[in-house]
C-alpha cells in the first residue's frame, strides 16, 4: 500500500486537529469504545504504555518513601457529606449503586470519582498517636466521574489513574510533600515522556474541591491548548476535621492531622499523542514506546536476511531493548506505514545487499532520517539513538511551546493570543469577576501562576496586577 494512501486514513493534523487525535488513537489500536457511553476499551498497545508510565512513576513513588494500597470502589454516600465544597464540587459526576442483590440498599453507594473520603475515613481509625505520622500511601485504581462530553484518554467516564493520599504532623510537613510530587511529576514529564510542563497554582477558582491551595502541571499540545496533566493538593486540616483524623501530639494535645493528595491518569497518554504526534501518527518518546525499535527485512527471501535480522533482534533483546521482528509476509512498505503510524522510536531496515556490505539502515521515527550503521555496532548504536531521540523529543517540543507562549496586556490581547493556539501571560487583580469574564469572552482559563514573574496590570479592568497568570484553552 502507498504511504500517501494509507495516511488519508487519518484527518489532517493542521486542518482537523479533533478528528486527527480520533484517528490516531482508534487506528493504532490504542483503544475501541466501550458499549457504554464515554467509557473506554484500552487495547494490548495502548495498556503497553500505560504499563511503562505505571512502572516509571511506580519506582519514583517508591523512592520518596510511599506504599501502595488499595481502597474499595464503593463509597458509602454519607462519607460524601462530611466535607461540603468537596461533595458540591463532584455531585454532577458521580454514579451511584442505589439496588445489588435484587434489593434497594439502605445507603446509596457512590462510585469513587476520587477517594479522599474513604481514605480518609481509614486514616481517622489507624492515626492515634504522632508516632503514626507520616503516613504515605498511593493507590493505583479506576475511578468513575460520568461526564458529558468525552473523548479516548482526555476525558472518559470511567479512567484508570494513581492517587497518592499523605497525612502529617505539621502544615511544613503537608505543604512539603504537595510541592515534592508535583516537582517528581514534573520530573517524570520531562525525562520520561519528553513534555515539557510548565507547573504553579492554581486560582480558587480551578483549585480541587476542598483543597486550601491546588498546584498543577500544564503541558502545551501541539494545537496550542493546554493539558492538565498532573496536580497535587494541599488539604491543610479540612478533610482531617471533617473524617476526625486526630492523632496525641508529643505535648499530650490531640491535634488534627494535615493533609495531601496527588493524582495522574491515563490522560498522560492523550498528552504523549498530541504533544508529539505528526501527520503519519504517533511519534513515541523511546522511555515508554511499547517497542523502542522494529526490524524491518527487505527482500526477505534472500541471502539469509532473515536469519540476521533474527539475529540482531536477541542481541538487541540481551541489551534491554524493547524490540519486534516484522516478520509477517506485508510488504516492506506496508509495514513501514504501519509502524510509523505506531510511532516506534527506531525502525531497523535489513537487505541481502546491506548484509554484504556488513550495513543496516536506521530510521527515527522523530525526524524521520535514515542513518547507516555497521552491523557489527548496532546495539551500542541503537542504545546510542535512543537516548538521543529520547533528549531531542524533549527539546523540540520545548522549543515549540516557548515559540508559542505570547505576552498580552488587555483581553484583546489574551482573545489574539489563544485564537492564534498559543499559551498568554498576563496581568491579573486576583478578581473573580475579571477571571470569568477572561472565559467568558476568549474560552480560555487561568492555567497556573507564572512562577517568578510579575505585571502592572490586569488585563482585564486595568488595576493593579497581583499575579502574572498562564491562559489558555485547554482538554
Amino acid at each position: 500500500m502507498a504511504k500517501e494512501s494509507f495516511v488519508e486514513q487519518v484527518a489532517d493534523i493542521e486542518k482537523d486537529f479533533p478528528q486527527w487525535y480520533t484517528d490516531v488513537v482508534l487506528k493504532t489500536g490504542l483503544v475501541d469504545y466501550g458499549p457504554v457511553k464515554g467509557t473506554m476499551i484500552i487495547r494490548p498497545y495502548g495498556y503497553a504504555i500505560w504499563e511503562n508510565i505505571q512502572s516509571e512513576m511506580d519506582a519514583r513513588f517508591k523512592a520518596t518513601g510511599h506504599k501502595n494500597a488499595y481502597f474499595p470502589l464503593l463509597i458509602p454516600m454519607s462519607y460524601f457529606t462530611k466535607e461540603a465544597e468537596h461533595v458540591e464540587g463532584f455531585a454532577p459526576e458521580v454514579a451511584v449503586v442505589t439496588h445489588a442483590g435484587g434489593e434497594e440498599l439502605s445507603e446509596p453507594l457512590a462510585i469513587r470519582p476520587t477517594s479522599e473520603t474513604i481514605i480518609g475515613s481509614m486514616y481517622s481509625k489507624w492515626i492515634q498517636s504522632y508516632r503514626d505520622l507520616p503516613v504515605l500511601i498511593n493507590q493505583w485504581a479506576n475511578v468513575m466521574r460520568w461526564e458529558k462530553t468525552t473523548r479516548p484518554f482526555l476525558r472518559t467516564s470511567e479512567f484508570l489513574w494513581q492517587e497518592g493520599h499523605t497525612a502529617h504532623v505539621t502544615e511544613e510537613e503537608a505543604m512539603e510533600e504537595t510541592m515534592k510530587m508535583l516537582s517528581v511529576y514534573k520530573e517524570f514529564a520531562e525525562n520520561v515522556l519528553a513534555i515539557p510542563v510548565i507547573c504553579g497554582r492554581k486560582t480558587e477558582k480551578e483549585k480541587f474541591a476542598g483543597a486550601v491551595a491546588t498546584f498543577g502541571m500544564e503541558a502545551m499540545m501541539k494545537d496550542g491548548k493546554s493539558l492538565q496533566s498532573g496536580t497535587s493538593h494541599y488539604f491543610g486540616q479540612n478533610f482531617a476535621k471533617a473524617f476526625d483524623i486526630k492523632y496525641l501530639d508529643k505535648d499530650g494535645v490531640q491535634k488534627y492531622a494535615y493533609t495531601s493528595s496527588w493524582g495522574t491518569s491515563t490522560r498522560m497518554i492523550g498528552a504523549l499523542i498530541m504533544a508529539h504526534g505528526d501527520a503519519r501518527g504517533l511519534v513515541l518518546p523511546p522511555k515508554v514506546a511499547p517497542h523502542q525499535v522494529v526490524i524491518v527485512p527487505i527482500a526477505a527471501k534472500k541471502g539469509g536476511v532473515m536469519e540476521a535480522c533474527a539475529d540482531i533482534k536477541s542481541q538487541l533483546e540481551k541489551a534491554g531493548v524493547r524490540v519486534i521482528f516484522d516478520d509477517t509476509d506485508n510488504s516492506p512498505g506496508w509495514k513501514f506505514n504501519e509502524w510509523e503510524m505506531k510511532g516506534v522510536p527506531l525502525r531497523i531496515e535489513l537487505g541481502p545487499r546491506d548484509l554484504e556490505a556488513g550495513k543496516a539502515l536506521i530510521f527515527r521515527r522523530d525526524t524521520l532520517e535514515k542513518q547507516e550503521v555497521a552491523i557489527s555496532a548496532i546495539v551500542e548504536e541503537t542504545a546510542n539513538l535512543l537516548k538521543e531521540v529520547q533528549k531531542d523529543m524533549l527539546e523540540a517540543a520545548r522549543v515549540r511551546r516557548d515559540a508559542k507562549t505570547v505576552y498580552a496586556a488587555d483581553l484583546k490581547g489574551i482573545l489574539d493570543g489563544v485564537d492564534g493556539g498559543n499559551f498568554v501571560k498576563a496581568g491579573w487583580c486576583g478578581c473573580r469577576e475579571c477571571e470569568d469574564k477572561i472565559k467568558a469572552e476568549t474560552a480560555a482559563t487561568a492555567r497556573v501562576f507564572a512562577e517568578g514573574e510579575t505585571a502592572e496590570k490586569c488585563a482585564v479592568c486595568s488595576k493593579n496586577a497581583k499575579h502574572m497568570v498562564i491562559f489558555a484553552r485547554a482538554y
